[in-house]
């Protein structure tokens, strides 16, 4: 069933041309990953799908009824909230249900046991019967937790921009949906929480159109990618790596008609000089021909690849050199209960390295273990706690944060690069800050727009290029794949392979880790961290053979335990039937014979009885139900001295 089809949609701001009469059909199990460099309209696109901005031209159609449920780059939040009460804000009748049924609980727990709440709480308790709240309940707290939102209570107001992106995606999830869009979705999650994704997009029912610049996670989700280039978009079936193929395939066929109208473009050309004598109605249309190939430019798309080519600063033999350093920050309270944490929580314990001078390495670790910490200490943007740090004369740090950092929304994109550097050696010569700024896709007209009206995307790139235009030869990059679109990380990889100065990389892009990184250092939760001598494919075999092996021991051992018990009591018995009765089982033993005896007794005096009065009905029934009771009764007492007497 189609969901969602989008004929001739056109989108630009003033002068400028996102996409013109585009077309898309989403069907019921279309599972769709959108790319295309930073600034060529995406998030437009998706908020255009979603209904949410309204195109130039154009019309959106959809299926009945169909329910639509989007996760944007920067979500609205409600900060007086907290993460479960987000999640199920704002939804059907049994989001608040759950709702109502959880703040009450939270009241419970915090000592009231008042008759009008104990009341309230059995009512609602009837509703999530009726309305399956249970498992309502269930999947938001487990897809939060699976997020990487442990406390639940936290207010809104008090997370970071990382956790208030999960808890929005969270909801994204819990709410029922026809068509899930999604605008980078792996922003800000760390490499367990994207492969818990991964599979539970692959296995979700209905339709699923995201933009991300995870590679991995557009080979193993995504069955069709969709190109924005050139205002236009390119449909491919097939996953990431089919995408590629059949890409350079319509590059490769584009390029011999380019070729082929170039060399008519010529021919025509020369005949033209030759000046034809005789000016008939058949020269006239040769005439035409000619000028229309020559005039002609446009037939092949301009893929407008950004070029990174620069040279980093001489590097002396010594770099940089960390020393027992500890680092830990204070908790933060913010809990709906308004309860108070431990009051530290140590990020770095105990570290050293002597980073070398090729040393190209990748950080992992989960979301908060200090990754980005030990980068601000490196760079001494933050002090450690203690430890020292010996940083060479020659050093020259390229960092690119997370938050792009001097990112004035006011400046000039030009001024932005010329205040860092007016020009900048690369292996094909000194170019200026314009002509750099070209190289990064940034056209004449744009160098002179503020900061402010570009993309998310082209912003991460301004901000990169501006740290490549120190000529760095340390260069530290956090979650440099956050925002980057998939042709500019291909080409940051390609400059990260000649680079020959020392690489830092805090990253959950795998397939970026792979490309970039030869050895790693491994963030634990509790401030350790250790070094693994490879790059992130290596590293995770590691850790599924580690946890396999862990968990054939917590097998093995309990196995152990469970033969250990049964020993211990079968000796138990052994030892009960060695050393005979104790003295309460010889009473036990004593009473079951005189309880037998007193039985049979009674039986017999019943069936004389019952041989007395044969007529009395009424007689006959009471006698029968006592004979009845005491044969029960004997059958236990039995069984019962039979197992005392033969253990005596």
């Amino acid at each position: 069933m189609v969901l969602l089809t989008a004929e001739n949609i056109s989108k630009a701001y003033g002068v400028r041309t996102l996409f013109e009469d585009v077309n898309l059909t989403i069907n019921e199990r279309d599972k769709i990953g959108v790319i295309g460099v930073n600034g060529a309209g995406k998030s437009t696109f998706l908020k255009i799908i979603s209904q949410r901005h309204q195109a130039d031209t154009g019309e959106i159609s959809t299926s009945k009824g169909l329910r639509i449920e989007v996760l944007d780059q920067a979500p609205e939040l409600n900060e007086e909230l907290t993460a479960l009460e987000q999640v199920l804000d704002e939804g059907p009748p049994v989001f608040e249900v759950v709702r109502a049924y959880e703040k009450l609980a939270r009241k419970m727990a915090q000592g009231d046991y008042s008759e009008a709440l104990i009341e309230k709480m059995g009512q609602l308790g009837e509703q999530m019967d009726a309305l399956g709240g249970w498992t309502l309940e269930n999947d938001a707290k487990t897809i939060l937790t699976k997020l990487g939102i442990v406390d639940l209570d936290q207010r809104i107001g008090t997370m970071s921009g990382g956790q208030r992106r999960r808890v929005a995606l969270s909801r994204a999830l819990i709410r029922p949906s026809d068509l899930l869009i999604l605008d980078e979705p792996t922003n800000h999650l760390d490499v367990d929480t994207i492969e818990w994704l991964e599979d539970y997009l692959t296995n979700r029912t209905g339709g699923l159109l995201m933009v991300t610049h995870d590679r991995y996670f557009l080979e193993r989700v995504c069955e069709v990618i969709v190109e924005l280039a050139d205002q236009t978009l390119h449909r491919y079936e097939g996953n990431y790596s089919t995408f590629l193929e059949k890409r350079d395939q319509r590059y490769e066929m584009l390029q011999k008609r380019e070729d082929k109208r170039k060399n008519l473009a010529r021919r025509e050309l020369e005949w033209l000089r030759r000046g034809p004598k005789a000016r008939t109605s058949k020269s006239k249309v040769r005439v035409e021909r000619a000028h229309e190939l020559i005039n002609t430019t446009h037939l092949t798309e301009q893929r407008g690849d950004v070029e990174i080519d620069t040279v980093e600063s001489r590097l002396g033999k010594k770099t940089v050199v960390l020393e027992n350093i500890h680092k830990s920050w204070p908790r933060q309270a913010g809990g709906a209960d308004g309860s108070e944490e431990k009051p530290e929580k140590v990020v770095i314990k105990d570290f050293s390295y002597n980073f070398a001078r090729n040393d190209r390495l990748g950080i992992v670790g989960p979301n908060g273990a200090g990754k980005s910490t030990l980068l601000d200490i490196i760079t001494g943007r933050t002090t450690a706690d203690s430890g020292t740090i010996d940083v060479g004369e020659t050093i020259v740090f390229g960092y690119y944060d997370q938050q792009s950092s001097n990112l004035d929304p006011a400046e000039r994109v030009h001024d932005y690069i010329l205040n860092i550097s007016n020009k900048i050696e690369t292996t094909e010569g000194f170019f200026t800050a314009t002509q750099m700024l070209e190289k990064f896709l940034f056209s004449r007209e744009r160098q002179w727009d503020v900061i402010e009206k570009l993309s998310g995307g082209e912003r991460r790139r301004l901000y990169l290029l501006g740290q490549l235009m120190r000529s760095p030869n340390f260069l530290l990059l956090d979650e440099p794949t956050n925002d980057l679109d998939v042709e500019t990380l291909g080409i940051l990889e390609d400059y990260l392979d000649a680079f020959s100065g020392v690489l830092i990389v805090v990253s959950h892009d795998r397939h970026f880790l792979d490309r970039a990184v030869d050895h790693l250092l491994v963030f634990g939760e509790d401030g350790t961290i250790e070094e693994f001598p490879g790059s992130y494919s290596p590293w995770y075999e590691y850790r599924k053979e580690q946890a396999s092996l862990e968990a054939a021991d917590r097998k093995a051992t309990r196995n152990a335990e469970k033969a250990a018990e049964a020993a211990r009591q079968e000796a138990e018995q052994s030892s009960k039937s060695a050393t005979g009765l104790s003295y309460k089982e010889k009473k036990e033993l004593a009473a079951c014979e005189k309880r037998i005896e007193a039985i049979e007794k009674r039986s017999a005096q019943i069936a004389e009885e019952m041989a007395a009065n044969p007529t009395d009905h009424e007689a006959m029934r009471v006698l029968a139900e006592e004979q009845s009771a005491l044969d029960d009764e004997l059958m236990e007492v039995m069984e019962r001295w039979e197992d005392l007497a033969e253990r005596a």
